[in-house]
């Protein structure tokens, strides 16, 4: 199972798009709310197994048809991800001037891991969020404070920053051009 961590978030998504239904309409018919939805498609958490079960029929889908067609581990040493495979991720409907794209997402032994590149436009809006994965950040362009709990850090071309993404975070770019940054989460295994 905890090759198929990962997947989870984007095989959601992929389902309820084809079936052309809203966050709203599977949060609601999964008694949970929109922010988890849109936090489990997009790599920020994984859900529960009663979470993800109630989610699973909210898609009108068999459990079975659900985990079938989720990337397994094929257990080489190494993982490519070819550019022409990365999907642009919907955020929160309340974040204005990010938009992130998904480059890499794979689950190794006890660790899962994902990679995304963020672009943050000048005046850039949303509130802090958590997620349950390490972060890594590497500014590719530009310059954005990024704060973290009560802290606030600038970050300028070439820095980087590693945190727990538990802690409420946000970047802001408060310059005049975008922040083009890599962005990698890093999920461990909970231990059982």
């Amino acid at each position: 199972m905890e090759d198929y961590l990962i997947g989870i978030g984007k095989r959601i998504k992929e389902i309820r798009k084809k079936n052309n239904l809203t966050i709203h309409t599977i949060a609601t018919d999964a008694d949970v709310s929109n922010g988890l939805i849109s936090r489990i498609e997009n790599g920020r958490t994984i859900p529960s197994l009663p979470v993800l079960l109630s989610i699973i029929q909210a898609l009108k889908i068999e459990v079975s048809d659900f985990f079938q067609s989720l990337p397994k581990s094929d257990m080489k040493s190494f993982i490519v991800s070819r550019k022409e495979d990365n999907l642009s991720i919907e955020k929160e409907d309340s974040a204005e001037g990010f938009e992130y794209k998904y480059i890499f997402g794979k689950q190794q032994s006890s660790i899962g891991f994902e990679a995304a590149l963020l672009e943050i436009q000048p005046n850039c809006k949303r509130d802090k969020v958590e997620t349950d994965a390490y972060e890594f950040k590497y500014i590719l362009t530009g310059e954005c404070s990024y704060v973290i709990g009560e802290d606030e850090v600038i970050l300028n071309e070439g820095d980087s920053i590693f945190f727990d993404g538990r802690i409420p975070h946000v970047p802001i770019n408060r310059g005049n051009v975008s922040c083009k940054m890599l962005v990698l989460y890093f999920f461990i295994k909970k231990e059982e």
